[in-house]
Order: C-alpha cells, then structure tokens, then sequence
C-alpha cells in the first residue's frame, strides 16, 4: 500500500468528491435550481464533506484530522437527511434517494472507520508520512 502525501489520494476525499458532484448534477438538472436556498444548503454540506477531510489531512496532525474527520462525518449525516427532503420535494426519484442514502451511509461508515484506525496510531509530522492505507 503506498504512502498518503496528499489528500487527493485518500479514497474517502474521493469518494466524497463523487458524491459532491452527483449532488451538483441534480442541483444543475432538476428544478431544484430554482430553489435557491436548499439547492445552496445541499451543495454546501456536500461540498463540506470533501473540504474537511481535506482541511483535516493539511493540518498535520492526528488530533486534528480526526476532529475534521468528524466534522465531515457529520456533514455527511447532514447531506443524507437533505436527500431525504430532496425526495420529499420530487427533485429526485426514489431509485435516486436509494442510491444516494446508501452511498452516504458507506461514506460515513468509511470515515468512521478511519477515525478508528486513526486512533489506534499515533502519527505526527507533514502528511502523516508512516501512513499506509
């Protein structure tokens, strides 16, 4: 397995990037883009997801990442609920909120995940250089 230097390599930022841009095509594609509020509410804590883990990783140092791994877990858990009213609002069908809901909970498992392995080692130092995943 190879040495993590950037975020952009982390599977769990790309996964979120994914998920991010998924959310934007719906925000672009369906009449969502008239609702203007949600539709920047969505895209935000989409966005926020990948933007903490990365946050997290550039600080350089464990205690941080985790707490921004948390922050971007929860931010997840916030996304997944707005998919729900994405739903409720027919912006999406329910194959679409299936799919999304279930990708969010994968992502939030994996994140918790990591925050557990992140726990049980102590890495320190630019880019958590001992980190192989």
């Amino acid at each position: 397995m190879a040495t993590i230097k950037r975020f952009e390599d982390l599977d769990i930022w790309q996964e979120a990037r994914k998920l991010s841009k998924e959310i934007i095509e719906i925000a672009n594609t369906t009449d969502l883009k008239t609702d203007f509020k949600f539709k920047e509410q969505i895209k935000s804590s989409a966005g926020s997801v990948m933007d903490n883990i990365a946050e997290g990783f550039e600080r350089n140092g464990n205690l941080e990442f985790r707490q921004f791994l948390s922050i971007a877990k929860g931010s997840a858990g916030e996304t997944r609920s707005q998919i729900y009213r994405l739903f409720d609002s027919n912006y999406i069908d329910s194959q679409k909120l299936s799919h999304l809901v279930q990708a969010y909970e994968n992502l939030s498992g994996k994140i918790s995940n990591f925050i557990s392995y992140l726990n049980k080692n102590d890495f320190k130092g630019t880019k958590f250089q001992n980190l192989k995943l």
